[in-house]
């Protein structure tokens, strides 16, 4: 059985480690404030450049020699899965839950006889998808020394993927990540962005005629790289924003646990030195009678 003495550096060592988790817990919900802002705003743009291109892609349909990024290569053996994690860990299941999502879409890939690579944006799902898929990773992006996410950062992946892509290196791209939905909820979500899936309207309402100015053939080669780095951002701030989220939720389990287990050894504690007082108190009385 530990000593007393251990038993007070245990308690005091739990009462540290439950300062530093709710501090992270504070530090986390200052910075979700933010995140949160910043990725809900983004959204209706990347929304409004998503029905942009479909517009534009339905009137285009009919023409001949639709871009590459819209129509696709005419093959669907080579996919790149562009997974997008965090840098840190400490926030319960975000990134793992983002790789499992992944691992299951490049097996069942793999099943049917594709060829799959990964392109990592973030130290925490490189570190887990390389020890199953190391030799499948073509590339690896490391944002730990970027202080504030901006669209310079998401544009440069977007380039990146387009330069392989123009390469011939695969025929359809899908984006992994993490889409806010509340501090307790973050929903892991695979997006195609090559070629990109145009969303009909669903028969809900008549379609909007649009003119364009300079003709749509002329529009989409500019359009379409820009909308893949803008769903790109989306994604890197939908990630930022749900970071924080779990991490949030996970000090504060990790707070509440760490006072469950003070008020456990404090118990156990109580219990041992009571029962040391007591001993010596029988020894004491014990040696009073035999005298």
């Amino acid at each position: 059985m530990a000593s007393l003495k251990d038993m007070r550096v245990r308690i005091a060592s739990t009462r540290a480690t439950q300062k530093i988790t709710k501090a992270m817990q504070m530090v986390a919900a200052s910075k979700l404030r933010r995140a949160q802002g910043v990725a809900e705003a983004a959204r209706p743009y990347a929304n409004k450049m998503s029905a942009v291109i479909a517009n534009i892609a339905r009137a285009a349909a009919s023409l001949p020699g639709a871009p590459a990024l819209l129509a696709g290569t005419g093959r669907d053996q080579v996919h790149l899965l562009l997974v997008c994690t965090g840098e840190r860990g400490l926030c319960g299941a975000f990134n793992s839950s983002i790789v499992r999502l992944a691992r299951e879409r490049a097996s069942a890939l793999m099943n049917e006889g594709k060829e799959v690579k990964f392109f990592c944006v973030g130290r925490k799902g490189y570190d887990q998808l390389r020890r199953q898929f190391d030799k499948q990773i073509v590339e690896h992006l490391d944002l730990r020394g970027v202080r504030q996410l901006a669209f310079a950062n998401a544009d440069d992946i977007a380039k990146k993927v387009l330069a392989r892509f123009n390469n011939g290196e695969f025929d359809v791209c899908t984006l992994f990540y993490s889409q806010f939905k509340s501090v307790i909820a973050q929903v892991p979500t695979a997006q195609q962005i090559i070629p990109l899936v145009v969303e009909t309207d669903g028969g809900n309402g008549a379609a909007v005629a649009y003119e364009y100015e300079p003709e749509e053939d002329e529009i989409l080669p500019r359009l379409l790289p820009r909308n893949l780095a803008v769903q790109v951002f989306r994604a890197l701030l939908e990630n930022n924003a749900s970071f924080y989220g779990a991490q949030m939720s996970a000090m504060d389990n990790a707070t509440r646990n760490a006072g469950e287990m003070i008020r456990k050894q404090t118990l156990i504690y109580n219990r041992t030195r009571q029962a040391m007082i007591t001993k010596e108190l029988i020894e004491i009385i014990s040696g009073a009678e035999a005298v």
